[in-house]
């Protein structure tokens, strides 16, 4: 079954560390997916950009498209990565988002993919 964390981080936390603590904080994450990838359990692993990353918010109605360029500045946390993998339960999910070592500085959000319509 598809589960995906997502890295619900507080926004400036990146900005805040030091290069050499920003560093750390990206082997531990990286060693965390591969002890994932070795267990079978991750499809997928990616870092967002936090602020320089050019964000942007589309929607549509009535046919006409609006774009609203980022950043976000009334954004009180924002998504600062994810993890998709495949587990057995939500439990095993939960369990795994307890194993994070970002769960440390953000919220690891645990939430089950499936389709739109259900």
């Amino acid at each position: 079954m598809p589960y995906m964390l997502l890295i619900v981080e507080p926004p400036g936390q990146r900005e805040a560390r030091s290069e050499a603590e920003g560093r750390a904080v990206y082997e531990r994450m990286t060693r965390y997916a591969q002890q994932l990838r070795e267990r079978g359990l991750l499809r997928g692993a990616e870092s967002l950009a936090s602020r320089d990353g050019s964000p942007a918010r589309v929607s549509v109605r009535g046919g006409q498209a609006a774009v609203v360029d980022g950043p976000f500045a009334e954004a009180k946390e924002l998504i600062g990565g994810y993890f998709l993998l495949d587990c057995e339960s939500r439990e095993e999910a939960i369990a795994l988002a307890r194993e994070c070592p970002a769960a440390e500085w953000a919220t690891v959000e645990v939430r089950r993919l499936g389709p739109c319509f259900t």
